[in-house]
């Protein structure tokens, strides 16, 4: 999960009215989507961009799938007045909420050695453990397979489901869950991209096993043609962005595997370019 955090920041002594300006802000950075932080953030980095791009340079992994679920709150100057200290720290303390001030203090020594001093109102790990254990709006953590699981039951998609979880977990680096899906990773140039994701939550009887599949990545991972992937797919699809202003590689298909014979198509397709590679999976 990505949370945004909100800066505020003062050259000199912080005015009393400076933790209502960083909530005013926070009241409005709160409702806004994934599609809205991406076009600030591509403004802002302009030909440093785009944000996906940006993000894995500095991180070296995806940008996370949901942004913005929670927000933190920071004020920095160079001195906190008394009043906003202690609603700070009423807010922390009482409510949970995730906000801290920061002060900066420059000095050189005899040597000549410039230093900057650095000192947090509220230590970090405490403003984290009384936002988790304090805050009424608690971070939802991702589903277990069980919980997924469950929902493939209630879509009658069940067998489908366990068959590929059982059979994909073999062909890439590794999978995790999010709030709504089982998702497959592979690593290109060092970073763990996400491939393809099962999706129980979006599933029905009628149309079967809902999926994704980011076909670019998967081209650079299997080093095959996009006409082979997506000759895999089911016939039930349709192209697919993760948002509407993604970059090429954020994009593939999504639809719904129907019955078996769809699925043993595409796991074959897999296993036959894999076992290339790698005789031993044969």
């Amino acid at each position: 999960m990505g949370d945004v955090v909100i800066i505020e920041l003062k050259r000199d002594k912080t005015p009393r009215e400076i933790t209502a300006q960083i909530l005013d802000y926070a009241s409005w950075v709160k409702d806004l989507p994934n599609e809205r932080i991406t076009e600030i953030a591509n403004e802002y980095l302009k030909d440093n961009g785009p944000l996906e791009e940006a993000f894995i340079r500095k991180f070296g992994e995806d940008l996370p799938d949901i942004l913005n679920e929670h927000h933190k709150m920071l004020i920095v100057a160079s001195e906190i007045d008394s009043s906003s200290e202690r609603i700070i720290n009423y807010l922390s303390n009482t409510y949970g909420v995730s906000i801290n001030a920061i002060t900066f203090h420059y000095f050189v020594d005899e040597n000549r050695n410039e230093f900057l001093a650095r000192i947090f109102l509220i230590e970090p790990k405490e403003v984290e453990y009384r936002t988790q254990t304090r805050s009424q709006s608690k971070r939802k953590p991702p589903l277990s397979y069980e919980e997924l699981r469950e929902m493939a039951e209630r879509a009658e998609v069940t067998e489908l489901y366990d068959h590929l979880l059982e059979e994909l977990s073999n062909y890439f680096d590794g999978k995790q869950t999010t709030r709504s899906s089982v998702a497959f990773d592979g690593i290109l140039k060092g970073s763990r991209k996400r491939m393809f994701s099962l999706l129980p939550g979006e599933s029905n009887s009628t149309d079967g096993l809902k999926f994704q599949i980011y076909v670019p990545r998967m081209v650079q991972y299997l080093g095959i043609d996009e006409e082979v992937i997506k000759s895999w797919l089911p016939e039930n699809k349709r192209e697919w962005k993760y948002y509407e202003t993604a970059p090429p590689d954020m994009s593939g298909y999504e639809g719904f595997f129907n019955n078996m014979q769809e699925v043993n198509r595409f796991l074959e397709g897999i296993k036959n370019v894999k076992s290339k590679a790698h005789p031993s999976m044969k």
